[in-house]
C-alpha cells in the first residue's frame, strides 16, 4: 500500500451525538448482560466454597490464599507464560518483517502472500492439529511428530509441548500477524504506525496465550504429573473436574483482572496514538501501484518472494503432521465421518454468534467512530468495553453456565450458541475504520461511512465464525448429548475412547467449509483487506479546540 493518505478533518456534516449514543447502546446493554454481569457473578462465586450444585458458603478471600499459597498456581502461571514465547517472537519479529518484505516488492507479491497466508487462517483447528501430533505416540511414527515422545515423561513434556504449540500456530500467529502489519506500512518504510500496531499485536498474543486450553487438554490433559498445566487447565480442573466452584472461579478472576489490564492498554495504545483504518479508492491505488512498478526493480520483487517462501517452507514444514494425518488412508476400526448434524452443530450456532456480536459491534463502532458523540475523544469511549477486549470464553465459561443451567438449556442446541452479545475486538477495529472514514470523505454518512464499513463487518463475521467453530471449552460444557456434540468436541471424544485407530482429524475442517471459508477471505484480501491503511497521529480537528 503506497498511496499517501489525503485530508484527516472528521466532515462537520457527521456531528450527531444523539444518533451516536442511540447506535451504541445495543452494545452498552450487551456488555451489560454478557460480559459485566458474569464478570461480577464470578468474583462473587470466587468469595464462596461452593460445589456445582447445592448451597454455597461466604468465605471471603480464604480461596485467593488457598489458590496464591499453592505451588501448582504458580507452576501453572509459569508454564502459560512459557508456551507464549515463541508464538510471540514469531508474531513481533517473522510478521513484520515478512510484512515489509511484501509490501516493498510491490502489488503481486504481496497480493500472492495474502492468499497463501489465507490457508493457514482457514485450516487452523487446535484439536485436530494436537491429535495429528498425538500419531507421533504410536509405534510405527516417523518425522517430525515423533517428537511427541518426550510428552511421555514429566521432565520433558513442558519443553515438549512449547515446541509442538509454537510449531502447531506457526503458521496462523505469522499470517495474523502480517496482515495487521501490512495496513501500517508505506512503500516498504518503517512508520509509527507499524510501532502502534506491534504494541497491539504484542499484547494480543500474550492475552491469547494465557488462555490456551485446547491443545494442552487434548495432548497431555495438563499431564503426566501436572507438568503441562496451564492456568485455563487449572480453572476447568478445579471447577468442571473436582467441582470446587469457588476456586476456579478464583482462578478465572486472576485471569479475567490480568487480561482486563491488557485491553486497558490496547485501547489506550489505540486511543493516545490517534489510530485510524481508512480504505484506499481504487483509483489511488491503482495509480500508486502503477507508479511503483515503473520505479521498482527486480530485486524488490526476489526479496519479497524469497521471504514468502522461506515462511511458507518453515511452516509447511511444521504443518506436516496435521497434513500426513489428514490425508492418511482411513484405519479398519476408525469411526465413520460423521454426517450433516455435526456440521450443523458446529457451524450453524458459530455462524448466529458472530452475525450477533458483530452486528451489535458494528451499530456501536457507527455510533463512536462515525458520529463521534464526544468529538475528538469519542474512541476513548472504548475504555468502557475494554477490560474484555481479549477476553474469551474461559474466564467467563463458570458464570455463563451456571446462567444456562439454570435456564435449563443444558443439551439444547440454542445452548451451543456462545453467550456474548458484543464482540470487542471487532468494536475496535470497526469503530477505528468509521473513525478513519468519516475524517477523510466528503459524502453523506451513508455512503462515506456505512457502506465503506460493511465489507469489514462481514469478514468479522467470517473470522468469527470461524474461531467459533473451532472452540472446544463451550460446547463441551453445555452439550453432554452425542447428538449435539460439534467436530471438535468429537474428536476430543473418540480421541479418549479405546480404540487403537485414530480419529479422523479432518473432521473439524470438512472440504465444504473450508472451500467456502477460503474463497471468502481470499476475495477480502484481494478485493478489500489489501486496500486498507492504518495511520497514527492527530488529525487537525482533533488538534482544534474543542
Amino acid at each position: 500500500m503506497t498511496s499517501p493518505h489525503t485530508s484527516t478533518d472528521i466532515s462537520p456534516a457527521f456531528a450527531s451525538p444523539a444518533l451516536g449514543w442511540l447506535l451504541l447502546l445495543p452494545a452498552l446493554l450487551g456488555t451489560l448482560i454478557t460480559l459485566l454481569l458474569p464478570t461480577v457473578q464470578t468474583i462473587l462465586l470466587s468469595l464462596q466454597s461452593a460445589g456445582l450444585t447445592g448451597p454455597s458458603v461466604f468465605v471471603g478471600l480464604a480461596n485467593y490464599g488457598q489458590v496464591l499459597g499453592q505451588g501448582a498456581f504458580w507452576k501453572a502461571l509459569v508454564f502459560t507464560l512459557s508456551i507464549t514465547v515463541i508464538p510471540l517472537l514469531v508474531a513481533v519479529v517473522v510478521g513484520p518483517l515478512l510484512a515489509l518484505a511484501l509490501d516493498w516488492s510491490g502489488a503481486w507479491p504481496r497480493r500472492a502472500g495474502r492468499i497463501v497466508l489465507s490457508l493457514a487462517l482457514v485450516a487452523f483447528s487446535p484439536v485436530a492439529v494436537a491429535l495429528s501430533w498425538m500419531r507421533g505416540l504410536m509405534s510405527d511414527a516417523s518425522g517430525l511428530a515423533t517428537m511427541a515422545e518426550g510428552l511421555r515423561d514429566p521432565a520433558t513434556a513442558p519443553g515438549t509441548l512449547q515446541l509442538i504449540m509454537a510449531a502447531a500456530t506457526f503458521g496462523v500467529v505469522c499470517a495474523l500477524a502480517t496482515m495487521a502489519f501490512l495496513p501500517a506500512l508505506r512503500g516498504g518504510t518503517v512508520s509509527p504506525a507499524l510501532l502502534a500496531v506491534g504494541g497491539l499485536v504484542a499484547l494480543a498474543m500474550v492475552a491469547a496465550g494465557l488462555q490456551t486450553f485446547a491443545i494442552g487438554l487434548t495432548l497431555t490433559h495438563g499431564g503426566p504429573n501436572g507438568s503441562t498445566q496451564t492456568l485455563s487447565l487449572v480453572q476447568y480442573t478445579y471447577a468442571f473436574m473436582v467441582g470446587r466452584v469457588g476456586l476456579g472461579a478464583t482462578v478465572a478472576t486472576i485471569m479475567g483482572v490480568v487480561l482486563g489490564v491488557l485491553g486497558i492498554g490496547a485501547v489506550c495504545v489505540a486511543a493516545a496514538s490517534g489510530m485510524r483504518i481508512t480504505v484506499e479508492p481504487r483509483e489511488a491505488t491503482a495509480r500508486a501501484e502503477s507508479a511503483a512498478a515503473r520505479s521498482g526493480s527486480g530485486a524488490k520483487v526476489v526479496v519479497g518472494v524469497v521471504a514468502l517462501v522461506i515462511v511458507a517452507a518453515v511452516g509447511l514444514a511444521l504443518t506436516w503432521p496435521w497434513l500426513s494425518a489428514l490425508l492418511a488412508p482411513a484405519q479398519p476400526g476408525s469411526a465413520a465421518p460423521s454426517g450433516l448434524g455435526t456440521v450443523v452443530n458446529t457451524w450453524a450456532p458459530a455462524l448466529i454468534g458472530a452475525l450477533v456480536s458483530v452486528g451489535v459491534a458494528y451499530l456501536g463502532a457507527l455510533g463512536i467512530g462515525g458520529l463521534r458523540p464526544l468529538g475528538r475523544r469519542s474512541e476513548w469511549l472504548l475504555l468502557v468495553f475494554a477490560p474484555w477486549l481479549f477476553v474469551g470464553m474461559g474466564p467467563l465459561s463458570l458464570a455463563d453456565w451456571r446462567t444456562i443451567r439454570g435456564m435449563s438449556l443444558i443439551d439444547s442446541f440454542i445452548a451451543l450458541v456462545q453467550p456474548v452479545l458484543v464482540s470487542v475486538p471487532a468494536l475496535l477495529i470497526l469503530t477505528l475504520l468509521c473513525k478513519g472514514l468519516a475524517a477523510r470523505t466528503g459524502k453523506d454518512f451513508l455512503s462515506g461511512v456505512v457502506l465503506p464499513s460493511l465489507p469489514m463487518a462481514g469478514i468479522l463475521v467470517l473470522a468469527i465464525t470461524l474461531v467459533n467453530g473451532q472452540d472446544l471449552l463451550w460446547p463441551l460444557l453445555v452439550a453432554q448429548d452425542p447428538g449435539l456434540a460439534t467436530a471438535p468436541v468429537q474428536l476430543l471424544t473418540r480421541s479418549s475412547g479405546y480404540s487403537a485407530a485414530p480419529p479422523d482429524v479432518g473432521l473439524a475442517t470438512p472440504l465444504a467449509v473450508v472451500a467456502v471459508a477460503l474463497i471468502g477471505i481470499v476475495a477480502a484480501q484481494l478485493l478489500y483487506l489489501d486496500r486498507l491503511a492504518i495511520t497514527v497521529g492527530r488529525s487537525r480537528a482533533d488538534l482544534s479546540p474543542a
